[in-house]
């Protein structure tokens, strides 16, 4: 339950975070459906990533207590 917690509130903060890259610079004109795949990828990565980094601190931090 806890990780559908995080990910309910990390998933938009990736978001939020990767739209300020402006990746549609490096992509060829219309390629919209593409950019848009790129970013949900990416979020999805990177919201796995920061949500498992931040459930193993929980629980290393609980085994030190």
């Amino acid at each position: 339950m806890g990780k559908i917690i995080l990910y309910a509130a990390i998933i938009p903060l990736v978001v939020w975070t990767l739209e300020s890259l402006r990746l549609d610079t490096l992509f060829k004109k219309n390629r919209q459906a593409q950019i848009k795949l790129l970013y949900v990828f990416m979020s999805l990565a990177l919201s796995y990533l920061i949500v498992n980094c931040l459930y193993d601190f929980s629980f290393y931090f609980r085994s030190l207590v």
